[in-house]
């Protein structure tokens, strides 16, 4: 027998449809436990009580439309999250992707996916920078961040932190790699300068290669299982050979990918091809 489709799940598709319509964001794939709940923060600060007054809420307050994506993309991060993941990049992975580059064209590409306000990205840099001291100029490094908002890509570009996403920072970082103005440290401009922003869509954007390594952490958590399989995959062939995967802490690899991949560091998520 066909299930019928109350009037909330009915409000609730059409209100997917708004979203995916003036926000360009996918809303198909995500779980739709943490799709709706970041939603209902949306519609407990706009006093709606239920999805339909909410699309009624969007319609005549088209200012709402940016504190939802806001809630959907919610950037929590500050620079070398999980320390003891950076610490195997810094002394294993990064090493091994510049030994790599010992004859022949010295480019270095990275991709960040999801990348938020560039914390990660920019760490990278800095782990590069650290590492290869006077040889930083010799080579053609380029990190690429990828977000779905448009607006936390402006701030990864600005590249001005405050104290809550410098709190995990060695103060010889900040003081070398920083400048401190006022309550907020500007990232100096030839760490900045390695790193490009620029929106792409996970789930339906252009699908992109040619890295030595993908960070995409804390992001397909989010995601229905079929999804991360696809998304999985996508960042293997996004590889060059031997080039590293690294995920977060709490996601697994799922699907054809699995088999794919080499273990290189499992406690960390770190994977290669």
């Amino acid at each position: 027998m066909l299930k019928l489709e109350s009037s909330e799940d009915q409000e609730y598709l059409k209100l997917k449809g708004l979203i995916k319509k003036n926000l360009g964001f996918n809303c198909e794939q995500y779980k739709d436990a943490h799709f709706k709940r970041r939603i209902d923060v949306r519609m407990r600060t706009t006093n709606s009580k239920n999805y339909g007054e909410y699309v009624q809420y969007l319609n005549t307050h088209k200012e709402e439309y940016q504190h939802l994506m806001d809630a959907l993309t919610v950037n929590v991060t500050n620079f070398f999250r999980n320390s003891e993941t950076y610490e195997v990049v810094e002394k294993e992975v990064l090493p091994a992707i510049i030994k790599s580059k010992s004859t022949g064209l010295k480019n270095i590409r990275i991709w960040s996916a999801g990348c938020s306000m560039g914390v990660e990205a920019y760490s990278i840099a800095i782990l590069l920078k650290k590492i290869l001291g006077n040889n930083f100029s010799k080579y053609n490094i380029q990190i690429t961040g990828t977000d779905i908002d448009k607006d936390i890509i402006k701030r990864a570009e600005e590249a001005i932190y405050t104290d809550l996403e410098m709190k995990e920072v060695p103060n010889d970082i900040r003081i070398k790699y920083f400048d401190k103005i006022g309550n907020s440290y500007h990232l100096k401009e030839d760490i900045k300068k390695i790193a490009k922003f620029r929106k792409n869509d996970l789930i339906s954007g252009e699908k992109l290669t040619g890295f030595d390594a993908i960070f995409c952490r804390n992001v397909t958590i989010y995601f229905e299982k079929q999804l991360q399989e696809n998304l999985y995959m996508d960042f293997y062939n996004g590889l060059n050979k031997d080039g590293f995967f690294v995920m977060g802490k709490t996601e697994t690899l799922i699907g054809p990918s699995k088999d794919l991949f080499k273990a290189f560091n499992p406690r960390e998520r770190i994977y290669q091809k």
